[in-house]
């Protein structure tokens, strides 16, 4: 018989955050060691990497990642799709240089052979949202307009993918809408799809994953009150557009990203408290005109790839097959 786990109560605790009286938060860090860019190729490196400004009044910067095989075949190789990937943490949390993340985005971009670039955003509640949606965007126009020697040797600016994982999933979400709405404005970035892994959604009515798994141990909705609490502009409940799609029948832009033949790829894991958020927002994209790659896998909780490097290869198998759909 499985051993009882005892529900988080106390979810500031379990994210180590204290709430200060001007409305901020303090982060305890100490679980959250962080890594170095690896600019010099090395057999130890997936990737080589290095950290870009972005916008010096926001402290926004990105951290490139480049396949070591493309450096190794110089200015001659062939161009790669370019996915821009955002970090999760609630947007309360976390940052592009976590070790987890780092490691994940190296190895991405290694079994993708794809130029990964992951951007900062500014955090919760110091900042709330749509703060991260308005980095999340400044970071494509960055790209778009960018001398960097990597990006101009390597990119291919027609196979551009959003991505994220959790609140990332739910940044790459939204700067899709916005970018399906301002496709000229990103030109020459052609965006072909959006990468959902484990999409941060929320609602005021509990859905029936979030009941069923009410006392989970990694991400449960005690913790993501909170996170939404946290996140969100005053005054706005949970069934705010920025945490619940499915809201007036979803945004109009999502009409639009099915006129584009932009395809989406939803990623969940079957344990995780959002999943039914998950698979009610893929219909209502399916039911916008837009297709949708589905992929649930059972035992899976909230972010499962970023903390177990054993379950990445599996998914970055199914990523590149979609990518590989696309172009």
């Amino acid at each position: 018989m499985a051993e009882a786990t005892t529900p988080i109560s106390d979810p500031y605790a379990y994210l180590n955050i204290a709430k200060n009286p001007d409305g901020s938060i303090t982060r305890d860090l100490t679980n959250f060691p962080c890594a170095a860019a690896t600019p010099d190729p090395s057999p130890q490196n997936p990737a080589v990497s290095k950290d870009l400004p972005v916008n010096h009044s926001n402290s926004t910067w990105l951290r490139l990642y480049l396949p070591s095989s493309a450096v190794n075949a110089g200015v001659s190789s062939q161009k790669l799709p370019l996915v821009v990937y955002y970090h999760g943490g609630g947007f309360i949390l976390c940052s592009v240089d976590m070790q987890p993340f780092h490691d994940f985005c190296s190895e991405m971009a290694r079994d993708l052979n794809a130029i990964v670039v992951s951007p900062s955003y500014r955090l919760a509640p110091e900042h709330r949202l749509p703060a991260a949606y308005d980095d999340g965007m400044e970071a494509l126009e960055w790209i778009q307009t960018s001398d960097d020697e990597w990006i101009k040797s390597h990119a291919d600016f027609s196979k551009v993918f959003l991505m994220g994982t959790s609140a990332g999933g739910n940044l790459a979400y939204n700067v899709g809408l916005r970018s399906a709405d301002s496709v000229s404005d990103l030109s020459p970035l052609q965006i072909r799809g959006l990468i959902l892994h484990h999409p941060f959604f929320g609602g005021e009515e509990r859905c029936g994953s979030e009941i069923r798994l009410v006392n989970d141990q990694v991400c449960p909705p005690i913790v993501t009150d909170v996170m939404w609490d946290l996140s969100l502009p005053v005054g706005v409940d949970r069934d705010h557009e920025y945490s619940n799609p499915m809201v007036g029948d979803g945004s109009e832009d999502l009409e639009k990203i099915g006129g584009l033949r932009w395809k989406v790829m939803m990623i969940g894991g079957e344990d995780d408290p959002m999943i039914d958020r998950q698979i009610d927002v893929a219909k209502l994209m399916k039911k916008k005109g837009v297709e949708v790659v589905e992929q649930y896998t059972g035992g899976d909780a909230h972010g499962a790839e970023i903390r177990d490097p054993s379950k990445r290869k599996t998914l970055f198998v199914s990523i590149k097959n979609f990518i590989s759909s696309l172009v």
